[in-house]
């Protein structure tokens, strides 16, 4: 199936990192989301009942990170993709997650992880 819903972009603050200064400090982080789902339905009926709702995708994302700890991005990416795995109409997830600030002695616009986790593969 090629369908699938794309968040770009999306932006929450939470705790996320092994460094001392992350575990304690809140910092930004960015979210890509693409859903494999089939589009067919709702491309016929117009009802948003036929979709996975892509605004509900992106509050549960960022709850996770507001209230998840976790000390790695693996982790954070893992945590989204199953809940987004949870509508049984999602066949695919991949999930993107970048801290914009990170903490390298370095210059580095940001540092980051992608996952894809297949509901075949569960």
């Amino acid at each position: 199936m090629t369908d699938r819903i794309e968040l770009r972009g999306l932006r929450a603050v939470g705790i996320c990192g092994a460094l001392p200064e992350e575990r304690e400090r809140p910092q930004p982080l960015e979210l890509d989301l693409d859903v494999v789902v089939d589009l067919g339905p709702a491309g016929q009926s117009d009802d948003l009942d036929d979709t996975v709702d892509y605004g509900a995708l992106a509050q549960v994302s960022v709850a996770i990170v507001e209230e998840g700890r976790p000390v790695l991005l693996e982790k954070l990416a893992e945590t989204v993709a199953t809940a987004v795995l949870g509508d049984d109409r999602v066949s695919e997830v991949t999930v993107a997650v970048r801290k914009l600030r990170p903490p390298v002695p370095v210059a580095l616009a940001t540092s980051g992880v992608r996952i894809t986790r297949r509901r075949s593969d569960r």
